[in-house]
């Protein structure tokens, strides 16, 4: 299996996609799945045979503690 960034989210068998409880009730939702040897995948819900994202394990990291610093808050509409 090749792991690489655009590699069609269906081709990543054997991980578990995961959405947050905060998803919407219309199934618009960014999904997440960890990967054998590290790192994630990051699929939109709405096309899941689609691309997905293939990200390391340090630069999730690197982006979890920024979502949870607040780097990001001003891309949601309060």
């Amino acid at each position: 299996m090749r792991i690489g960034n655009g590699v069609p989210a269906g081709e990543l068998t054997g991980v578990t996609w995961r959405k947050s409880q905060r998803s919407n009730a219309n199934g618009d939702c960014v999904e997440v799945a960890g990967l054998p040897g590290g790192g994630a995948a990051i699929r939109n819900s709405r096309d899941p045979e689609g691309a997905a994202l293939v990200y390391t394990e340090s630069e999730i990291s690197a982006f979890l503690l920024g979502v949870k610093d607040g780097d990001f808050d001003d891309l949601v509409r309060r």
